[in-house]
């Protein structure tokens, strides 16, 4: 499926970055950062412009191909990682911030990925995330249609223990990234970090 959207004409969520990343990017310290589910790298060539070095996984290989592409035009440079996030190396202490934007999976890989999230960060380190909650499915403004795959506030706080929260929020909010996100829409943002 997704080799096969980012294969369409433009960029799918188009080529800037996550509203919420861009709100929040001075918190997060300078080093690696590792970018999950990106897809066509808008938020990670948004990061290499800030001075991060960003490492990008994603399941498709035409998605990051497009990533280098925008880097390339942007005058960046980014790794990308070709990998299912459960299996990805995550290399424990490793990075300054991790950010997941609408990296929806199922809740037992979820759960994986976000333990070992915990252990990748180096002490310090701050994870940036947002997601669908599960009063999105249904709205038709973005989204995976199945409510497992989307994300609480609580699901977070349990699978991200050993994180503090500096943001933790459910809220509705207008949405406008390429063609497949747009409108009024329920998501969860968090900001939380290792202590160091």
């Amino acid at each position: 499926m997704w080799n096969e959207r980012y294969g369409e004409e433009g960029y799918a969520y188009g080529a800037e970055p996550n509203d919420f990343v861009a709100e929040v990017v001075d918190q997060i310290p300078s080093g690696a950062v590792l970018c999950l589910a990106e897809g066509e790298g808008r938020n990670a060539v948004f990061l290499a412009e800030r001075g991060y070095d960003v490492v990008a996984v994603d399941q498709s290989s035409v998605g990051l191909e497009k990533a280098q592409d925008l880097a390339a035009s942007r005058g960046v440079s980014i790794d990308t990682v070709v990998a299912d996030l459960t299996a990805f190396d995550y290399e424990p202490g490793r990075y300054a911030g991790i950010v997941s934007v609408w990296a929806h999976i199922p809740p037992e890989a979820r759960q994986t990925v976000h333990a070992r999230c915990v252990e990748a960060l180096a002490p310090g380190g701050v994870m940036v995330l947002e997601a669908y909650t599960p009063s999105q499915v249904g709205r038709g403004t973005g989204g995976p249609p199945d409510p497992t795959m989307c994300m609480s506030a609580e699901d977070l706080r349990r699978e991200l223990a050993g994180l503090t929260f500096d943001t933790l929020v459910e809220r509705e909010r207008e949405i406008h990234e390429g063609k497949y996100h747009n409108g009024v829409s329920s998501v969860v943002q968090m900001v939380a970090r290792k202590e160091a």
